[in-house]
């Protein structure tokens, strides 16, 4: 049974025992998890699933971190992404923050502050969601001052197309 004040979060790394140990660990602070070993699987997940952040390794064979950042960030509007990596260079964690990424941590990364950095990027995610729905109320406040009926739906369907 999922709680729903749990975060949802993605954790995708192709270090299979590591992967292993700190979702056993993220789970006892009762984060909901969902692993993946490659992206592919976090793509196919991310299909599948809502997530709230997601935990990439930067470095894995086929799709790297770098194009799974770029294709979930395309694909799910509030999803936060923190970068993982033992190999950034400057100009990886440059692209990276383009593309979306709330944070890079280096590997190895002290537990606490990866639990700390999902936790803000969680908040981050819920502000950016708040903000958007505010503005979706406001837009359909304006249309439904003076309008028919037809003309509040035809307004509506623009906006979900926008």
């Amino acid at each position: 049974m999922t709680n729903d004040k749990m975060i949802r979060l993605l954790m995708v790394d192709d270090e299979i025992k590591f992967l292993e140990t700190i979702t056993k660990r993220l789970k006892l602070k009762l984060f909901e998890i969902t692993s993946a070993t490659n992206g592919n699987e976090a793509i196919e997940a991310a299909k599948k699933g809502r997530f709230d952040v997601a935990v990439i390794d930067l470095q894995m064979p086929g799709i790297d971190g770098v194009q799974v950042l770029e294709i979930l960030k395309k694909t799910h509007k509030y999803l936060e992404v923190i970068i993982l990596s033992g190999h950034a260079t400057i100009e990886t964690a440059v692209t990276c923050t383009k593309l979306g990424a709330f944070k890079i941590l280096e590997k190895p990364c002290d537990f606490d502050k990866l639990v700390d950095a999902i936790k803000e990027s969680y908040e981050k995610r819920l502000k950016k969601k708040f903000e958007h729905d505010q503005e979706r109320m406001k837009q359909m406040e304006a249309l439904a001052l003076g309008q028919s009926p037809l003309g509040i739906l035809k307004g509506l369907a623009k906006m979900d197309k926008g």
